[in-house]
């Protein structure tokens, strides 16, 4: 039930994101939670080859999926994070500066400075 609650919020900033710069709302909804799930992915694996690497004592079995998830969960939401902050510094970037573009209204076209 928590796993739902996360993924839900995840979405609805990243839908929230997308709606605010005129993008594909639930393309990035989805996106959001994509990144949620390799991120979480990602690091379980790492975590499961650094314990077999090192560790004598612990199997691949004897860790509980529970924990594991559990460990694994904010390295997932630092991923959505970091593409949550990468989107919208992108997308500010794209958003023309409205003062410059009045400032040229009547100037003829060979005047205006881009």
């Amino acid at each position: 039930m928590l796993g739902l609650i996360l993924l839900y919020w995840i979405g609805k900033y990243f839908y929230k994101l997308a709606e605010e710069y005129d993008k594909s709302k639930w393309v990035f909804a989805i996106l959001g939670i994509v990144v949620y799930y390799v991120g979480s992915l990602l690091f379980g694996v790492i975590i499961l080859f650094l314990i077999d690497a090192f560790s004598n004592e612990y199997s691949d079995d004897s860790i509980s999926d529970f924990l594991l998830g559990v460990i694994a969960m904010p390295f997932g939401l630092l991923t959505c994070y970091f593409l949550y902050n990468y989107l919208k510094k992108t997308w500010q970037k794209e958003i023309p500066n409205t003062n410059k573009l009045i400032d040229e209204i009547g100037k003829p076209s060979d005047q205006i400075s881009t």
